[in-house]
């Protein structure tokens, strides 16, 4: 459920040092240690620069130290690795050579040579032996101290062919290891084939060894790719004879194959380069098209490969890249005239503020929205298709209209307009076409897209570059760097209700700003119309408002860079203010200008309310806890409490409940489902999702509801999430409830709900008690007066009782009569405190004599049975005191019915209740007050 974006891009020129003569940039290696990269150009020269080198300024050339590599004449350079334990270069050449350079010394030895010549070079990972392919094939393990191990052939040759003619490319295969170091794969031509199959080949280290060899396969060039992880090897299959594009297959260490993909594109394509980022979680690509090359980079997860990015170059550029070895959202890219350009990736999660989810996949988007169902990709509702893969998008979402706005790796702008959520269940299933927006402007190499207005975008992009989607931009208008445009959007189509507007919207830019430095997120500000938040490399903030261009410091900036960014709008003093957050690549959040949690993972905020003014902060720590936080705390400053967000194991905290223990190592907040909904959705490694209801902000939920009156929300979500109903009554002062209870009883006008209702109210006030730490309440200044009233009728000490009678009183007013009312009305009498039990059975007299009376009156429909009714009085309340109540009465008929309906014996009241019957009625009473008060039990 995340989108890979591009948050950062740095490019600079690679100042080769031939002017006249065509050098190129062919091979490059890495220092892990000193952040070094080297690259080996085609007149034999080394050039060295830093990754700090790479800048956002007006200079965009790239310093770098240059060392020149004597070789001779017909000598060229084909390999070059960079080995740690030496801390030098090792260089492979076309004649066999192997040479260590000395960067910092400029010194070159010669430690060796190989027989026909040397094609790849490959350290392993612990950087113990080093693994040299030759030009005829043979495979050459070696120590770092250049004693050779074993010497063993990639493929048996043949009688009659001539090993010593290199001249064939049979043995064009690079090595790949493992990630441990205990096993490297090849890939080679089978020499005895006609067709030009080749096989994957895994070798182990110590001895040299074939350890498995996989089935003859058409596979694509020399790629060949081992994850680090080990559980994968990646290799391209050519489908041309089955007329279809080709395919990234994996196998497994034993040979077999386990699983493929298709790459989309063209038959006639083909892949050139194969790289797994260093954690295993991003495969990358050159894909050579017809009319450009493309970077391409996917993602597998829920048993899926989705296209997150792609960056195209033309083809005269030669792309080539490289991961870094330690920051595996990183990539280099190169081309063959120097430009170098370091592309930085986040993941962001692909559910909207809306709660919808939208996921990028190629050049299609797949549309979910969670309120309606918590669909997991790559299953959606309906889906997006576009005209190239999609790099970058923006949803509008206010009232009723819902924009989506998305950059194509083309160049092209896509808009779409979407109907209104509630219509969407009309569109499961579907495939819209989105046609690309017309505009004479070249938007650049957009890098962040939001929206400002419902038909004004903002975005930042880069022009000037060697770059595919910039140079057209750079030769005509003459511009270089980043800039911030605004695109003025127009649709000469007209929205029809329920559709989907995907064609004839017109883009152009109307403003364009010059930007002095790298630019690391932008958000709209809610609380002011056409305004953003600009923030730079380090964390500073600027304001940005529409059409005046100006951009005005904001005292809140960040510490450091925040990949992650959202403003929203929080209440504080009865008036709404923008509130920033951003979270960095160490897990620090930033909010307000302080840094609030240090172990940050990810984080999400919540809404109770219909304005989306947010109310929670939901977080989730590197310890895999999930914090609930009120904005409130947040603005007074009272975090007490979380005591930094760090689990200490103390006894009292995990008694206040002030974090939840999250079940499932590394999972990430991607979204949450706001107001009544009150639910995190959280995604694990795996794929899968889940959705949880923390307590409080179902509490929130729950209060936000009953403070605006919304009884049967609140109730439904009490009875939903097994919460005391008594919240309900205390959540601002039982005695205020007493003025609503009419009103409750007439939204919720469901009586099994008003009688579970009434069944579960109890004198404790929950809100102090069991809610206590989890709530706050909305007081108000009239509810102390409220309290002090005393309400005509009612006891102002018993709750019970009191809400009781107002439920009862609200019953007969505001609902029909009926039997499940009559049932009801009897459950308030059962569950007073103390039960009025006489009350009740009158009730249930009152019927049995019009069911004597055998009359036709109407109203007899309105009530239940009286067996019925006296059997419900039985279930809520105590047999005995119920038999009691009835001999109160002085009615012995109905206090026999009572003792045979809750199945005591007759023998123990059949006599008591004749011998009562003999006396006279006067007597009667005396001796049943006189054992009801002495406490008679038969």
């Amino acid at each position: 459920m995340n989108n890979l974006k591009l948050y950062s891009e740095l490019s600079s020129k690679l100042e080769l040092e031939s002017k006249e003569e065509d050098e190129s940039v062919l091979f490059s290696a890495f220092d892990i240690e000193r952040s070094r990269l080297f690259f080996a150009s085609s007149a034999n020269r080394i050039y060295t620069t830093h990754l700090s080198s790479f800048h956002n300024e007006r200079t965009w050339s790239l310093s770098a130290d240059v060392d020149s590599i004597d070789l001779e004449p017909n000598d060229y350079i084909t390999a070059l690795e960079y080995l740690m334990e030496k801390e030098a270069l090792v260089i492979g050449t076309f004649d066999g050579l192997l040479l260590l350079h000395g960067v910092d010394g400029n010194e070159t030895t010669m430690v060796g040579r190989v027989e026909g010549g040397v094609r790849c070079i490959s350290p392993s990972p612990d950087g113990d032996v080093l693994a040299v392919l030759s030009r005829l094939g043979q495979i050459l393990v070696m120590t770092h101290d250049w004693d050779l191990l074993y010497e063993t052939a990639l493929e048996i040759v043949p009688e009659g062919v001539d090993v010593r003619e290199p001249t064939s490319s049979r043995y064009e295969s690079p090595i790949s290891w493992r990630g441990d170091g205990k096993y490297f794969v090849t890939l080679s031509e089978v020499c005895d084939s006609i067709t030009l199959l080749k096989r994957i080949k895994v070798w182990e280290r110590d001895s040299g060894a074939l350890h498995a060899t996989s089935e003859s396969k058409a596979f694509m060039g020399s790629v060949i790719e081992w994850m680090p992880s080990g559980a994968k090897i990646a290799a391209v299959c050519d489908r041309k004879t089955d007329s279809e594009c080709p395919s990234i297959v994996f196998f497994e260490r034993n040979g077999l194959e386990r699983s493929s993909f298709r790459i989309n594109e063209q038959m006639d394509s083909t892949i050139d380069i194969l790289r797994w980022n260093c954690t295993s979680d991003l495969l990358a690509a050159i894909v050579k098209c017809e009319k450009h090359d493309a970077v391409k980079i996917w993602l597998f997860s829920n048993n899926h490969w989705y296209l997150k990015h792609e960056i195209r170059y033309s083809k005269k550029d030669g792309v080539k890249f490289m991961w870094d070895p330690t920051k595996p959202m990183q990539l280099i890219c190169w081309t063959l005239g120097g430009h170098i350009t370091l592309y930085n990736f986040i993941w962001n999660t692909a559910v909207t503020e809306n709660s919808i989810s939208l996921v990028v996949d190629d050049s299609k988007i797949f549309v979910t929205p969670l309120a309606l169902s918590l669909t997991p990709p790559p299953m959606y509702l309906f889906n997006l298709k576009f005209p190239s893969a999609v790099r970058e998008i923006s949803l509008y979402s206010k009232n009723t209209k819902n924009c989506l706005a998305a950059f194509l790796s083309d160049g092209c702008l896509c808009v779409i307009e979407l109907p209104t959520v509630d219509t969407w269940d009309e569109l499961e299933g579907k495939q819209f076409i989105v046609e690309a927006s017309i505009s004479e402007s070249v938007f650049g190499s957009v890098v962040h897209l939001i929206w400002l207005d419902s038909h004004i975008l903002l975005a930042v992009s880069r022009y000037g570059f060697d770059h595919y989607l910039s140079r057209i931009s750079s030769n005509e208008d003459g511009i270089l760097g980043f800039y911030l445009q605004e695109i003025e959007l127009s649709c000469s189509e007209d929205h029809v209700p329920g559709l989907l507007t995907c064609s004839g919207w017109h883009a152009k830019i109307s403003h364009q700003n010059s930007l002095e430095g790298q630019v690391i997120g932008i958000a709209p500000n809610p609380t002011r119309r056409c305004s953003a938040y600009i923030q730079f490399d380090g964390g500073k903030i600027f304001e940005y408002t529409s059409r005046i261009g100006a951009l005005k410091h904001n005292d809140l900036s960040f510490s450091s860079s925040c990949p992650w960014m959202s403003v929203v709008s929080v209440a504080d003093g009865g008036s709404l203010k923008p509130l920033l957050f951003g979270l960095n690549d160490i897990g620090r959040l930033n909010v307000g200008g302080r840094i609030l949690c240090s172990n940050c993972s990810s984080f999400s905020l919540y809404s109770n309310l219909a304005d989306q003014v947010i109310t929670h902060l939901i977080l989730a720590t590197k310890q895999d806890l999930l914090y609930i936080v009120g904005i409130n705390d947040i603005l007074n400053g009272t975090l007490e409490m979380y005591e930094d967000f760090i689990h200490t194991g103390n006894r009292r905290r995990e008694e206040i409940k002030t974090f939840i223990k999250i079940w499932e190592r590394s999972a990430k907040i991607v979204g949450v489902l706001h107001g009544d909904e009150a639910a995190v959705i959280l995604q694990t490694t795996r794929g899968n999702m889940e959705c949880i209801y923390p307590r409080k902000l179902v509490m929130a939920s729950i209060i936000n509801a009953l403070v605006q009156e919304r009884f049967r929300d609140a109730l439904l979500m009490v009875r939903r999430h097994r919460i005391d109903f008594s919240v309900m009554v205390d959540h601002c002062g039982w005695q205020a409830f007493l003025q609503s209870a009419a009103e409750f009883v007439r939204q919720v006008n469901n009586l099994s709900h008003i009688t579970e209702f009434v069944c579960a109210i109890k004198n404790e006030n929950v809100t102090e008690g069991l809610y206590g730490d989890i709530i706050s309440l909305p007081r108000s200044k009239d509810i102390k007066d409220l309290k002090a009233r005393d309400p005509k009728g009612l006891d102002v000490n018993n709750k019970v009782s009191s809400v009781l009678l107002a439920i009862r009183k609200a019953l007969e007013e505001q609902l029909p009569e009926s039997p499940a009312r009559e049932l009801c009305i009897l459950t308030t009498l059962a569950r007073s405190d103390p039960p009025l039990l006489e009350e009740a059975l009158v009730r249930i007299k009152v019927t049995r004599e019009m069911e004597l009376s055998s009359s036709n009156d109407p109203k007899r429909r309105s009530y239940p049975s009286a067996e019925e009714a006296l059997k419900h009085l039985l279930w809520l309340s105590d047999s005995e005191a119920v038999f009691e109540a009835a001999l109160g009465l002085y009615d012995l008929n109905l206090a026999a019915i009572v003792a045979l309906n809750s199945q005591r014996d007759p023998k123990e009241f059949l006599p008591f209740l004749q011998e009562l019957e003999r006396m006279p009625d006067l007597l009667m009473r005396y001796n049943i007050d006189l054992r009801l008060c002495s406490g008679w039990a038969p």
